[in-house]
């Protein structure tokens, strides 16, 4: 697939980087030279320095053959212009990264495709929706909602009072009758490898295990992995900028007691006017006396999205000496992923993770509606759409010569999630949803052609 990239920011580098790994062929574009240079010497891509809104540039790039054309630099005018351009100029398909999520709320109204840009995205956001999405879930580590919660992805570390230590995963699923989850990856503690789990594999202690819930799924997890759902009530935000505006406007319905801290008193005042539900204190947060005053001992979260990492796993960790029971932290380092459930901190988010995965589905084959990546694991979530002229249609999945480095986790029918064994038979318009390793990738989407 020939796909550009316009902008070689943090968000551009990274699916560029991770594109590159597919035989993908990748042209980047940027204006900053400096920012091509690592890029054009690390990963096997073509460069081009210049303007994504110049017509020479893009005619330069054969922006008429792209199957698609991504434009990701820090500027929303540019984007929204480049893609419009690259598609008057015969790109097949574009997304535009954005500030201003009003576009995404009023797309419709609006008809962006009219103006040649085929989806917008918003890291910011997605990184507001993760935080929701964690909080709902407060006991588990990662998740991600298929179909508005038909089916959920939960990922939590196994401890010693566990009741499915030390079981295989056949016996440990005849421990509750009709059980509602499914595991589907788990990486062993202290090791960097991801399997896809099987009848006779073994949960042990410090595992990192995913599963795949329908409905009441995640209260059996509970129960099993000896785990206490706590209310999440009390919230502090550490960081007043685009991502912790939108947490805080997102959880003020009601339900949640914010607070915000925001060193710069400029914001502060602002984020006063835009968030009238929402306390707002203007300090500096990483200072430990003040986060004593503002009685962090007595919060449910603790949220650190400033624009420093260390200062949001710091902040994170010294909440959660303080007693919070859920912290969640804003990186930009992938690499700090490894560290996170070792160091103490219950979830870190990053963004360009976050808006790969947004846009990942569309370098897939087949019908993918949802994509995304397990966060420190080499894995990959799919939700395909199965058409009747499939090879997977009407077909029992025992009877699939499915690769053993991939698993269905389960399938959405007429809005239903439910679990799919082996005796499960796949059908016209179901929607399933596929958990699998890097090397099976391309068989796994020969399935749903």
């Amino acid at each position: 697939m020939k796909i550009i990239i316009a902008g070689a920011g943090e968000v551009g580098f990274h699916l560029a980087k991770l594109l590159s790994y597919e035989s993908q062929e990748i042209t980047l574009i940027d204006p900053n030279k400096h920012n091509l240079v690592y890029a054009e010497t690390h990963l096997d891509i073509k460069v081009l320095n210049g303007d994504a809104t110049s017509i020479r540039l893009l005619n330069e790039a054969r922006v008429s053959s792209a199957e698609l054309f991504i434009a990701v630099t820090s500027s929303q005018t540019t984007n929204i212009t480049a893609c419009v351009l690259a598609k008057q100029l015969g790109a097949n398909k574009t997304i535009a990264r954005i500030s201003n999520t009003e576009f995404i709320d009023f797309k419709d109204e609006v008809g962006f495709t009219k103006f040649g840009i085929d989806e917008l995205i918003s890291p910011e956001q997605l990184a507001a929706k993760e935080i929701e999405l964690l909080l709902n879930q407060s006991v588990f580590n990662d998740t991600y909602e298929f179909e508005d919660g038909a089916l959920t992805m939960l990922g939590l570390n196994l401890t010693k009072n566990a009741q499915i230590v030390g079981k295989s995963v056949k016996d440990a699923a005849k421990l509750i009758p009709n059980l509602h989850f499914v595991p589907i990856a788990i990486q062993r503690y202290g090791s960097h490898l991801t399997t896809i789990p099987r009848g006779d594999t073994l949960f042990l202690e410090g595992d990192h295990v995913v599963f795949i819930t329908s409905k009441g799924g995640d209260d059996e997890l509970c129960r099993l992995a000896g785990l206490f759902k706590t209310e999440i009530r009390n919230v502090m935000i550490l960081g007043g900028g685009r991502i912790g505006r939108k947490t805080a406007k997102s959880l003020s319905n009601g339900r949640f007691n914010i607070k915000v801290i925001e060193n710069n008193k400029e914001r502060a005042f602002e984020l006063a006017d835009r968030l009238p539900n929402t306390l707002i204190i203007n300090a500096d947060g990483r200072n430990v006396e003040l986060l004593e005053e503002e009685n962090i001992e007595e919060m449910d979260a603790f949220i650190a999205v400033t624009g420093n990492s260390e200062t949001n796993i710091i902040s994170s960790l010294m909440a959660k000496n303080k007693g919070v029971k859920k912290t969640i932290a804003l990186v930009e380092n992938i690499d700090y992923f490894e560290l996170s459930h070792s160091i103490g901190i219950d979830t870190l988010i990053n963004k360009k993770l976050l808006a790969a995965n947004s846009i990942f589905r569309y370098i897939r084959k087949g019908n993918v509606v949802a994509m995304t990546k397990l966060s420190s694991m080499d894995a990959e979530l799919l939700e395909f759409v199965v058409n009747a002229n499939s090879k997977i249609c009407d077909k029992i999945i025992k009877e699939l010569n499915f690769p053993l480095s991939a698993i269905i986790g389960g399938v959405i029918r007429n809005g239903q999630g439910m679990l799919a064994l082996g005796d499960f038979k796949i059908q016209a318009r179901d929607r399933v949803v596929v958990c699998c390793l890097p090397e099976s990738i391309k068989k796994v989407e020969s399935f749903f052609f």
